[in-house]
């Protein structure tokens, strides 16, 4: 990128990672909220506790009201984050619209998720809006990471780096990966760990047979990434593609350990919130597969 300025080369980097990494932060932040039973720590929304926007000695939630006024910090954290790495785009690279539009829609995502945060405090933690929230988090961790490996690759459009099939591949593994995220997302509210210590709010729904569906959508998930990875090797152009699908296996593998794991082991809160943590993690490297599964295309000389 040496046509940006020496400022550019060296802040939109930095300023791309931190995106993601805030953005993972916030998720595991939220399910330390939900482990602890502190989602409704703050009973009131947007402020914590009626006339106050920040937790009062007076309040009845003890550290509950700490961790969850901590996570609604956090979301300010996050958005600032895409506030000022839309700045350093639209004054450092405004070749490249891709990235601007797409940290508009992580800012915009920030700014939803902050109304469907307080909806779920305001609707005493439906496990519905719970999960909307959270798969909401996966999407806009999908395009942050999407924006800090597509910068490297320069301005214009690309093409793909392996045959159309495997390309084609590619996206039926991402319409199953969020089947998996769905169905893991209902797992957890359908399981013990509601959000909130005195009032558990479930789907109804019964947890091993949700188990069961989630770890069969895995097993086929965890096909396809073979196919993929297998697929990029016999046919990339160029280095790089099959190594990145190769990364998504093994976080897939490493996920699946911990899930079952975490299921015969009675859902310990680490194991949960490890879990958590994977599910960012395989959004990351898949994001990342595909933009290294594509180049920029030349222009003619």
């Amino acid at each position: 990128m040496s046509e940006y300025p020496a400022a550019a080369r060296t802040w939109l980097p930095r300023l791309l990672l931190l995106n993601l990494v805030v953005e993972i932060g916030i998720v595991l932040t939220g399910g330390l909220v939900r482990l602890t039973g502190s989602g409704l720590g703050c009973p009131t929304w947007p402020q914590c506790t009626p006339g106050s926007y920040v937790p009062t000695v007076e309040q009845a939630e003890g550290f509950h009201k700490f961790i969850e006024f901590g996570n609604r910090t956090l979301t300010g954290v996050v958005g600032i984050a895409a506030l000022v790495l839309l700045i350093a785009l639209l004054r450092w690279a405004r070749d490249r619209p891709e990235l601007i539009r797409g940290t508009w829609v992580v800012l915009g995502g920030v700014a939803a998720q902050a109304i469907v945060g307080g909806i779920t405090v305001l609707t005493g933690l439906n496990p519905w809006i719970v999960g909307f929230h959270f798969l909401c988090s996966m999407a806009i961790i999908a395009v942050s990471a999407w924006l800090l490996w597509r910068y490297p690759q320069g301005p214009g459009p690309t093409r793909s780096l392996v045959h159309p099939l495997v390309d084609l591949t590619t996206w039926a593994l991402c319409v199953v990966a969020v089947v998996v995220l769905v169905l893991g997302t209902m797992v957890t509210g359908s399981g013990p760990h509601s959000g909130d210590a005195d009032v558990p709010a479930r789907t109804g729904f019964d947890p091993r047979t949700i188990s069961w569906l989630h770890a069969d959508a895995v097993m086929l998930f965890i096909g396809i990434v073979v196919a993929v990875w297998l697929g990029a090797r016999l046919t990339e152009r160029t280095e790089g593609s099959a190594r990145a699908w190769g990364v998504v296996l093994l976080v897939t593998l490493a996920q699946g350990l911990v899930g079952y794991v975490q299921y015969l082991t009675k859902l310990p809160e680490v194991l949960v919130l490890a879990h958590m943590f994977g599910a960012a993690a395989l959004v990351v490297v898949i994001a990342r597969a595909l933009v290294l599964s594509r180049e920029p295309v030349q222009s003619p000389a």
